[in-house]
């Protein structure tokens, strides 16, 4: 903190008392010069006004705080105990305002955010992990959830930002599309289709499918009704009260396939393998309350932003042009809480 002109902050102890910082900043100075003249100098103040903000502080105090005399200034025993203190102000005000200046600037604080994937890999991983790394003041909380939970707790300010498929929208939100992936039939390594690089919706109607009753599995279900039904197929899916975990040691057991986001395929379950659905890509966007003024936010925000712009497209390029991401916003028309994929060209493992 300067101990200039524009140090005015006021420190009220007592209603009748009422002392600048500059006024400690002037003592101090002095008594570590020892004449006015020298914290004059060091301050690049006038004199005078050293001299005279100094006694007016006397006054206020009822005491001396220096014996003045022709070769300088020395401190009194209640001006030693009086620059002491001061010393203490004035350092607990440095960190006050670093620590305003460092939470303002997003460098401290904390940053709650909503997923609906994997971390297991993938764009939002990498986001996450070099926000961590960039900003290790900042505590990051991760809340999973159903996409409509998360709107609603990005609309009430209990989440800062969440991380959806599709392209939700909320009242006074703003959203913004940073990746996408590529889905995934997950089936038993011994299954017949496992065998090739690459599948289609034809090769799967014939199929049972499993999900779960927990979300993303609803979102599944009307994801592969709507697709198998274009073909006219109604597929036959069920529903099991199990985890993500539990649901693909279930495909591994030959009770059904099912259908997974890339982010999730770094996951290795026994007995399973990975096979891409071909032409489909499923967008995933952040979304956020323009009423947040979480500095922190406004630095994840940056970074993704950033990240994005260097992810390739279709073509392998870096770089997506707005007229590209917009897109694929208009081609993800959202089905409930997930969103459909966009129809785009086929991306081999």
């Amino acid at each position: 903190m300067p101990y200039g002109r524009g140090s005015r902050l006021l420190l009220a102890g007592h209603a009748s008392l009422r002392i600048e910082v500059r006024h400690l900043c002037y003592v101090i100075a002095a008594a570590q010069a020892g004449s006015f003249r020298g914290a004059a100098t060091t301050l690049n103040v006038e004199q005078s006004a050293i001299s005279r903000r100094i006694r007016d502080l006397e006054d206020r105090l009822g005491v001396s705080l220096f014996v003045r005399g022709h070769s300088g200034v020395c401190l009194t025993n209640a001006g030693q105990s009086f620059v002491g203190r001061a010393r203490g102000a004035l350092n607990h005000i440095r960190h006050a305002a670093s620590d305003a200046a460092s939470g303002g600037r997003g460098e401290v604080g904390g940053i709650r955010v909503g997923i609906f994937t994997s971390l297991a890999s993938g764009f939002l991983a990498d986001l996450l992990r070099t926000y961590c790394q960039r900003n290790s003041a900042v505590r990051l909380d991760l809340v999973e959830g159903a996409p409509a939970a998360h709107l609603s707790a990005v609309r009430r300010l209990q989440i800062d930002i969440a991380f959806l498929t599709g392209t939700p929208t909320a009242d006074d939100c703003d959203r913004e599309h940073l990746w996408t992936e590529r889905i995934f039939v997950v089936l038993p390594v011994a299954h017949e289709l496992a065998g090739r690089r690459k599948l289609t919706w034809n090769d799967l109607r014939a199929y049972r499918f499993i999900v779960s009753e927990c979300d993303p599995g609803p979102e599944i279900e009307d994801y592969l009704v709507k697709h198998l039904a274009d073909l006219g197929h109604h597929p036959s899916v069920e529903r099991h009260a199990v985890g993500r975990d539990n649901l693909m040691h279930l495909v591994a057991m030959s009770q059904g396939l099912t259908l997974t986001s890339e982010a999730t395929t770094a996951d290795r379950f026994p007995g399973i393998a990975y096979r891409p659905l071909s032409g489909h890509l499923l967008p995933f966007c952040a979304i956020w309350s323009r009423q947040n003024d979480n500095p922190a936010l406004r630095r994840l925000l940056s970074l993704a932003k950033a990240m994005s712009r260097q992810q390739p497209d279709a073509s392998g390029r870096t770089g997506k042009a707005d007229g590209e991401r917009r897109q694929v916003k208009a081609g993800a028309a959202a089905i409930p809480g997930c969103g459909e994929p966009s129809q785009m060209p086929d991306q081999s493992p």
